[in-house]
């Protein structure tokens, strides 16, 4: 990776400005510590918030407030699992399962539908699948190994990613996948392979990357035009699972890296407390991200134990469970709430017992809610794999659904009372103010401020028509039906007075329908790209 000392400074879409060289070649933190956040300490004096939804899961657009911050865990489907192990080529290889793992899930818009990239068996091949509501899935058989949904026969599959590239000017590169093959010695640092298509199914001659552990993935940071990939790689404290980081504008030339090319990332640190009943120091087993609204979105895959001989002698799947992280660089991650996501069930017979794993897209936007597809293993503790793998550890995998409000990963709450907020100085070009906000019981309005926080003639609270309800797209109007358009290009600020409700985003839509702008992870029903476009919801 070049990493040019000289280069001018990057500006964000969101005022932040990335230090030079990049990505910063940052030294691991002493005893375990966690990962210095830059922008949280010194926040651009003026924040741009012209793409998405305007999230409250750190204090960047805050300046001051008497709210409290709660965060929100999903809620696992009550119909889980939605896809296990059936066929033949499922359950008679090594070991049943039909699990993502990393692999992905999205919302096709040329196909409109939802499509699974999965393994079919553990160790085994990749295969697809589809589905028109998202629970029920079908298998159909493709010409590329009949009658067979397997992909890329010539490579099995110890784990990978695939991403719909929605923008690449070449439609035989629409899809990205990197795929790290069990064709490789596993467990040791070999090549992945990255591969692109025009549909999906039908994939290009594999590239070699350089070399990476396994559950190494990628993803795509929109916000730069980068390819990052998210390589497995021991942490320099002394633990074997921790993250590398390699960043390329292409996709295929970026596979081609050598170790110099890569920096340390990031990794557990000492907030990941250990699980009582192991006691094991916790690892990053995988971390895999997607551009949601304004925010890089995280899921850490932290490995709380036991070690996979312990979980062989038991019988039991190895413990993971997925953890959110944020971060508006596309380097640095908050993790302000350090509780299970997404946990692993850790009851004997349970489908998602243990090894709870992410997948690639992360999650859709089904109109108020966000699904997170995500995989769990049972285990086998009658099983004893021949080739002393542990068949017990990584046997019965299955695919299930977790679910949370739209942009519900964390709120500011005023509980029964009543509190406000005041953001940092913000910039924008649309005229509409929307929020998130969930208050049948009580009351929003909102103050328009000056920079100095001074409200502005017919933007006080008293001119604002209060707000009452629970809608994730929630339009602000004052008296006399103005809007923020003779404010735009202006810092201004915004000042929410709250009682008994939680707001969880604010956004200024250029649209009456109130369309953000911002991206849609994998997708959902009704977008036909990336991001919400201003005829989504028309």
């Amino acid at each position: 990776m070049t990493r040019n000392k000289n280069a001018l400074s990057e500006r964000l879409y969101n005022g932040i400005v990335l230090p030079t060289p990049w990505p910063p070649c940052q030294a691991p933190q002493p005893a375990y510590e966690p990962m210095p956040v830059p922008y949280l300490d010194h926040p651009p004096a003026v924040i741009p918030i012209d793409l998405g939804r305007q999230l409250f899961v750190d204090d960047f657009l805050i300046a001051e407030t008497t709210l409290a911050r709660v965060f929100h865990q999903a809620r696992k489907y009550a119909g889980n699992p939605v896809f296990e192990p059936e066929t033949a080529f499922e359950t008679q290889g090594v070991l049943p399962a039909a699990t993502p793992k990393g692999g992905g899930v999205w919302w096709d818009p040329a196909w409109q539908c939802f499509r699974m990239w999965y393994e079919a068996g553990w160790l085994n091949g990749l295969a697809h699948a589809v589905s028109r509501d998202g629970l029920r899935w079908e298998r159909s058989e493709l010409d590329v190994l009949p009658p067979t949904n397997r992909l890329v026969p010539d490579l099995t599959c110890d784990s990978g990613t695939v991403f719909i590239d929605h923008d690449h000017p070449d439609p035989a590169q629409r899809y990205k996948m990197l795929l790290r093959s069990a064709n490789e010695v596993v467990g040791h640092d070999g090549p992945g392979y990255s591969l692109v298509s025009a549909d999906g199914i039908h994939w290009s001659a594999p590239v070699k990357t350089g070399p990476m552990g396994d559950r190494s993935t990628m993803f795509y940071n929109p916000f730069r035009g980068k390819w990052v990939y998210s390589i497995r790689a021991p942490h320099p404290c002394g633990v074997p699972r921790a993250r590398r980081y390699r960043e390329h504008a292409d996709f295929l030339a970026g596979a081609a890296w050598t170790p110099d090319d890569c920096v340390f990332w990031t990794g557990a640190d000492r907030l990941d407390l250990p699980d009582p009943a192991i006691g094991d120091t916790p690892q990053l087993y995988n971390l895999d991200a997607v551009a949601y609204e304004s925010i890089l979105l995280g899921l850490f895959e932290i490995h709380l134990g036991p070690a996979n001989e312990v979980c062989e002698a038991r019988g039991i799947p190895k413990t993971t469970e997925l953890m959110t992280a944020f971060s508006r660089d596309g380097f640095h991650w908050s993790r302000p709430d350090r509780r299970a996501f997404i946990p692993a069930a850790r009851r004997a017979g349970e489908w998602d017992r243990g090894y709870v794993q992410s997948v690639g897209g992360l999650c859709l936007v089904m109109g108020d809610e966000l699904w997170f597809y995500y995989t769990g293993f049972r285990g086998d503790c009658a099983r004893r794999d021949k080739w002393g793998f542990g068949g017990n550890v990584y046997g019965n995998g299955s695919t299930g659904l977790a679910m949370l409000r739209r942009d519900g990963f964390a709120s500011l709450s005023a509980g029964a009372d009543t509190g406000s907020l005041l953001t940092r100085p913000v910039s924008f070009s649309g005229e509409h103010l929307f929020v998130n906000v969930d208050n049948p019981q009580g009351a929003l309005t909102v103050d328009v401020c000056a920079e100095t926080g001074e409200p502005l003639k017919g933007f006080t609270r008293a001119d604002c028509l209060p707000i009452a309800g629970d809608s994730t797209r929630q339009p602000v109007a004052w008296r006399g039906g103005k809007t923020l358009a003779g404010l735009a290009g202006c810092p201004m600020r915004f000042r929410f007075h709250l009682s008994k409700g939680d707001l969880y985003a604010f956004w200024v839509s250029l649209a009456t329908t109130g369309e953000s702008g911002g991206y849609v992870a994998a997708g959902g029903p009704g977008f036909a790209g990336a991001k919400e476009a201003d005829d989504t919801h028309a």
